[in-house]
């Protein structure tokens, strides 16, 4: 199973990476497979530091956001008890992480991941339709120079009427945000 999951992870100058990550569960809340692409900032934090912080959450817009640019406003935080990382406040649960084993053999690298803490900060409602559809439309924008523009705009119309119809005001936020950011680096025409 892959949880779609935010990461946290500090940069060289200190300063903190938001990133999506869809880790395989190897043992539920023990030990998760990240597979983060070697050219990603996630790739080069957790190979250097060698721990994270992997949130569970029910935010769209602080996803879109991670995967797509920086989030605004930042959201809240809070200092990790066993390794030097940051907790999201706004998340639903928690898992600080150490990295034991990497394997960079390809592009897309594997990072065995085993929990040293854990926590719960409040309960999750679950994922709505809305929700989802702007996870998809999330990762359509990240893949926009490997996919054709046609295909693109047959997605985000198909996913649009899902928000729209099951979405509430958060939902329709992260919607507008993707939506633009796709818009802004389509090619012209398209």
């Amino acid at each position: 199973m892959i949880l779609e999951t935010l990461v946290t992870t500090h940069n060289t100058d200190g300063t903190l990476n938001i990133a999506p990550q869809g880790p395989l569960v190897l043992e539920p809340e023990k030990k998760f497979l990240f597979r983060p692409f070697q050219e990603s900032q996630t790739f080069a934090n957790l190979a250097r530091e060698k721990c994270g912080v992997m949130h569970i959450h029910d935010d769209p817009l602080l996803l879109a956001q991670a995967a797509l640019h920086v989030p605004e406003p930042w959201p809240a935080l809070r200092p990790a008890a066993k390794i030097k990382g940051q907790i999201l406040a706004g998340a639903c649960r928690y898992y600080e992480f150490v990295i034991s084993e990497i394997d960079a053999r390809q592009q897309r690298s594997e990072m065995t991941a085993n929990v040293v803490a854990s926590g719960r900060l409040r309960d999750f409602v679950g994922w709505n339709r809305a929700q989802g559809a702007i996870i998809e439309a999330t990762i359509i924008a990240t893949r926009i120079a490997r996919l054709c523009a046609a295909e693109i705009n047959a997605e985000l119309r198909r996913l649009r009427i899902i928000v729209e119809k099951t979405g509430g005001d958060r939902e329709l936020i992260a919607w507008v945000y993707v939506e633009q950011y796709v818009r802004e680096r389509l090619p012209s025409g398209s």
